[in-house]
């Protein structure tokens, strides 16, 4: 992959880790992401065990998405407004909370899911994504506050690389102990993750409260992240391609399907296909560190996003499984290009006061589509069947490609280098 740099001039590779609080603060997200990606495997695993039921999982989505989008706007005010460490402290504790609540309906002689059924579970999804919703701007925002701006290229490269360790670590080590130790000891694992977070937390400095217009109304400090990002075509460009593409070529809802009925592995094995997309990720951000792609960003962004709706309809039509967990890791390599452009060009053409607010807007288009194309992988599957749903699906994502790149000449020309 191609830089377009003068060659003459040494990249470091390694600079932002060597920051101290950066790496600290990496290594909370680090064991916060793990926390999350066992969750959510633990509750599609335990919600599919109760109910068998595809749309049920999909349900899952919605249920972490609707809180999700209905608060995001507010976490990203807060972001700007308030303390962002003490914002990250506070959320963090409460989705410890929701994993406490969901081992202890996992106790049979409590009869909570027998007598309620598995709407408490859908309950604690949805105080997790609330939690989630304030937890996302606050990280982002704080993240640039530890870095000089000449290191945000290289920081968006390391983020993801150890996001992506975490979220292979998670789904293994959920598939592991729920299916050798059984769910309570891998919610409690869960905590666990989560309380060494926090003192990893607890030991990155207080940066500045950021600045803030006195003057303005709640209204227009809602409404100004929006308006930022549709008045900028490179962002609001790399959103919506980002999000359609996840929308209708997420595959990872229906993987318990895939498991338990295509590939027939069990939930040690769905830890497995949870995690290849993250190690495909982790080989391209590594690649990535040493040779970023700054000069024909926009090119490599739609190279990747369609690269990633191949490898999903090859996905769907293979019965092997190890052939499905290399497709899976290739779909990560692919989706790992756009989101190391995508948070670059985010934390390049951001104020500092705004970034809270852009990142909610980001996390409205990127991360709740995750949670609504779980919702959408469960109703198409429904409707139309496992297989072709997730054909469908790439197939869309393709045509979301080629939409884009005819109607977004700024961000299909994007050059990352200039804007540094």
């Amino acid at each position: 992959m191609s830089t377009g740099e003068n060659p003459s001039v040494k990249h470091d590779a390694y600079a932002v880790l060597k920051v101290g609080d950066f790496r600290l603060f990496l290594t909370f997200r680090f064991f916060t992401t793990i926390a999350f990606q066992m969750q959510g495997l633990i509750v599609g695993w335990q919600m599919y065990e109760l109910t068998k039921d595809p749309l049920a999982l999909g349900l899952i989505g919605l249920a972490e998405a609707l809180p999700n989008i209905a608060t995001a706007l507010f976490a990203g005010h807060a972001a700007d407004r308030y303390n962002r460490k003490r914002i990250i402290v506070w959320f963090t504790l409460l989705f410890l909370v929701g994993t406490t609540l969901l081992f202890l309906f996992s106790i049979k002689s409590l009869g909570i899911v027998a007598a309620f059924g598995v709407f408490p579970i859908y309950l604690v999804v949805m105080i997790s994504g609330v939690s989630r919703a304030f937890l996302y701007p606050s990280i982002i925002a704080m993240m640039s506050q530890l870095i000089p701006r000449h290191l945000y290229t290289n920081a968006s490269t390391w983020s993801s690389t150890m996001w992506h360790v975490a979220a292979i670590t998670g789904p293994a080590l959920g598939g592991l102990i729920y299916g050798f130790l059984g769910v309570r000891v891998a919610y409690l694992t869960v905590l666990f993750f989560l309380l060494i977070a926090l003192v990893l937390l607890g030991m990155v400095k207080n940066r500045p409260m950021p600045q803030f217009e006195p003057g303005e109304s709640l209204y227009q400090r809602l409404s100004s992240g929006l308006k930022f990002v549709f008045n900028n075509q490179v962002l609001l460009g790399a959103m919506s391609l980002d999000m359609f593409a996840v929308l209708f070529g997420g595959a990872v809802a229906m993987l318990p399907v895939f498991a338990a009925e295509i590939l027939m592995v069990g939930p040690q094995g769905l830890g497995f296909l949870r995690a290849a997309p993250m190690v495909g990720a982790v080989a391209m951000s590594l690649v990535m560190a040493h040779r970023p792609p700054m000069v024909h960003a926009g090119r490599y962004l739609m190279i990747g996003i369609a690269g990633f709706g191949l490898s999903i309809i090859c996905f769907a039509l293979s019965r092997n499984f190890y052939l499905s967990m290399g497709l899976l890791m290739l779909s990560g390599m692919f989706d790992n290009v756009s989101v190391i452009i995508r948070a670059t060009a985010m934390q390049l053409l951001t104020p500092d006061e705004m970034r809270g607010r852009v990142a909610s807007v980001n996390a409205i288009f990127i991360g709740s589509s995750n949670e609504i194309g779980s919702f959408e992988s469960g109703v198409a599957a429904k409707l139309m069947g496992l297989i072709p749903s997730v054909i469908f699906g790439g197939i869309m994502t393709l045509g979301i490609v080629g939409f884009t790149s005819k109607f977004a000449p700024k961000l299909r020309g994007l050059n990352l280098r200039a804007i540094g």
